[in-house]
């Protein structure tokens, strides 16, 4: 048998295609860090507000200019509509909140939890199969997700049953129902008051959006919508700025402007701009599993530029992401290597063209 020879330029369009494919989460990350320091001079809803409008009016003008803007239906506009609500005010918004009262760690390791639900209503809605080994990917990445960003001592005690034993003598477990009650509403006030729920609800607000990406791009250009609804989505982020914040840029500096400046520009036009293009053309399980790599990139420029240095437990995390992400995305050749050594040994996940609907 001959070799076929290898085309360098396909080689590197393979390339370029993947570092376009991860980029998002690479801008992602490193936002979620630039924001955070920023947050300490400005207020959320404002720093929202910033991260939307400027980007989508840059991105409105880059699809002028390579003539994208074509006449929206009134079904495209009601897309539009229901997109910047969903995806932009309410993520933005609740992301923005949620940062101003925990770190960027544990923020990460919340908002990074979506890919589930992506799976769940992609799975209803699209009937995309995920297959054994894309829900054991699922399940890895959000236990990895959960080890680089929860405090070590948790996931120590966690795994030594330490935590549980302590919870059992505290009462907290039991059959003592008023234990129970005054236990559950003490970790939901903490939960609130550090930001969990508000990043549990921007997680499922993008989830929701992602979903929204392939029927809404039968009526809008993917690239034009994804402006439009940052235009939109911001515009009651600013209204809620003004009436309810203040001092939201006389403490800026120069330093803080270059950061919004980056997170407006990479960590939105450019990431969202990419992010649902891809979703309205590819399987949204395996896009949306790639957010896993949004905590990773956020530690690795947190070690980089804070000092900040990883533990034990959060390399290996780190790996166990990295894992997860290949399980989802390669499920169906795994599942298909699997099968060719014996055809009952594991069933191949059918993918759905984007193009189907239910």
């Amino acid at each position: 048998m001959t070799a076929q020879p290898v085309n360098p330029q396909s080689s590197l369009q393979s390339w370029w295609g993947w570092l376009l494919l991860i980029s998002p989460f690479f801008f992602w990350g490193t936002a979620m860090v630039a924001m955070k320091g920023t947050l300490d001079h400005t207020s959320p809803f404002f720093l929202a507000g910033l991260r939307l409008v400027p980007a989508g009016l840059l991105i409105l003008g880059v699809a002028a200019l390579t003539d994208r803007l074509k006449p929206i239906s009134w079904i495209g506009w009601a897309w539009v509509a229901a997109f910047a609500l969903v995806d932009g005010a309410l993520f933005q918004g609740f992301l923005a909140q949620g940062l101003a009262r925990t770190g960027a760690g544990l923020g990460s390791v919340t908002i990074d939890s979506q890919p589930l639900a992506v799976a769940l209503m992609a799975r209803w809605l699209y009937r995309e199969q995920i297959g054994p080994f894309g829900w054991l990917g699922l399940l890895l990445g959000v236990v990895g997700i959960a080890g680089v960003g929860l405090p070590d001592e948790w996931v120590l005690q966690l795994l030594n049953g330490t935590a549980w034993q302590a919870l059992w003598q505290n009462g907290a477990i039991g059959w003592n129902s008023g234990a129970i009650g005054q236990g559950l509403a003490a970790l939901l006030n903490n939960l609130w008051g550090s930001g969990f729920w508000w990043m549990l609800l921007a997680a499922l607000s993008m989830a929701i959006g992602t979903v929204m990406v392939r029927p809404m791009s039968q009526y809008v250009d993917p690239v034009v919508a994804t402006g439009w609804h940052m235009v939109f989505g911001g515009m009651p982020l600013f209204g809620l700025s003004a009436a309810f914040e203040v001092n939201q840029w006389q403490s800026l500096t120069l330093a803080d402007w270059g950061s919004i400046g980056y997170s407006t520009l990479f960590g939105s036009a450019v990431s969202y701009g990419v992010f649902f293009f891809f979703a309205s053309k590819g399987n949204l399980t395996s896009l949306s599993a790639l957010t896993f790599l949004t905590p990773v990139f956020a530690l690795l420029f947190g070690n980089w530029f804070l000092g900040e240095v990883l533990s034990t437990v959060q390399t290996a995390s780190v790996l166990l992401t990295l894992v997860s992400i290949y399980l989802v995305n390669q499920r169906a050749v795994i599942a298909q290597k699997l099968r060719s050594i014996h055809p009952k040994l594991a069933p191949i996940p059918i993918e759905v063209s984007s193009k189907e609907s239910p």
